[in-house]
């Protein structure tokens, strides 16, 4: 792409149509996941227009109008008979996407906490051809003070836990951040398979395994509006079992091995301290030697189930990459 056509794409606003195919421009199309979001989301269908050739919402099981606003607002609607959760609802946003065969799809929350006026922000590293995956970040450039401090202290765990399934070069400040834009050239290695909330830490492990490049911008958030159906506390417990799922399937030599190798080494020292007590006392301390036995049992099997996963999970790659 010349520089000459980037700055079109880049200047290009307000409401998009079907001619922006035909010129050549990036089709963008924004996506959003919701649940019994009536009070917001018509407002933010019509903003996020001002950016997007076309706007879907995903109604996931709603109770209230949600689906209805949204279609009086313009936007093309889906709908889930229940709640199935955000894994399922970007599954579904990302099938759409393709059958459109949109250049890029922007996700962004349906509770009004994130800005419209941020989509040029986002999508401009895709039109530049500068990154696959650009991430919204709350915390980039020490930005995030308004964050509440429990949900920052739950965050920065949450963080740490998704880290542990990136590669070292992958550094997002805020891997919970539900404002991305993805080039669909990469829509291809998200697997979706969680339907809950772990699916942002999921998509980003996904993208550095595929060896997608990742960039961050700042955004702004707004913790005035919108709601969550569960307690903070459930909310995070709720993503942490999901991101080590996503951990034990995708890293288990680092879910499995490296913990039973720490078992196995704990298993030893308790071997040392047992036949030591043998030689100053003639007999073997029954509890350390009890819980050695434990450790080494438990270390050799978590050792072999990493290094079994590895293979499959190497194989499967294997026979994926050749079809």
């Amino acid at each position: 792409m010349t520089s000459e056509r980037q700055e079109q794409n880049l200047q290009k606003s307000g409401p998009r149509n079907d001619e922006s195919r035909d010129s050549g421009l990036l089709t963008v199309m924004v996506g959003i996941p919701c649940y019994n979001e009536e009070v917001a989301i018509g407002s933010l269908v019509v903003r996020a227009s001002q950016y997007a050739d076309r706007v879907v919402v995903l109604d996931d099981g709603s109770t209230d109008k949600t689906a209805a606003v949204a279609r009086l607002a313009g936007a093309d609607v889906l709908v889930h008979s229940a709640n199935w959760g955000k894994g399922a609802a970007l599954r579904d946003i990302f099938r759409y996407a393709t059958q459109w065969g949109v250049d890029i799809l922007v996700i962004l929350d349906g509770d009004g906490q994130h800005d419209p006026d941020d989509i040029p922000k986002l999508i401009r590293p895709l039109m530049l051809d500068e990154a696959d995956i650009v991430n919204g970040s709350r915390y980039l450039n020490g930005n995030g003070r308004e964050t509440p401090r429990y949900r920052r202290f739950g965050q920065v765990v949450l963080d740490k836990f998704t880290h542990l399934g990136l590669r070292p070069d992958v550094n997002v400040t805020d891997t919970q951040s539900g404002f991305r834009a993805f080039s669909m050239k990469a829509a291809r290695v998200f697997k979706f398979g969680t339907d809950q909330l772990a699916i942002d830490s999921e998509m980003l492990m996904d993208a550095a395994k595929g060896q997608l490049r990742v960039k961050e911008v700042d955004i702004n958030v707004r913790y005035d509006v919108g709601h969550s159906s569960m307690h903070p506390i459930a909310h995070g417990l709720q993503v942490l079992m999901g991101v080590l799922r996503n951990l034990e399937f995708k890293k288990p030599l680092l879910a499995f091995t490296v913990p039973g190798l720490i078992f196995i080494g704990i298993g030893v020292a308790l071997a040392v301290y047992a036949v030591q007590g043998f030689y100053e006392w003639g007999r073997i301390p029954n509890g350390p030697a009890i819980l050695m036995v434990l450790v080494v049992i438990v270390g050799t099997f978590m050792t072999l189930t990493g290094i079994i996963l590895h293979s499959m999970a190497s194989l499967t790659e294997s026979l994926e990459s050749r079809r």
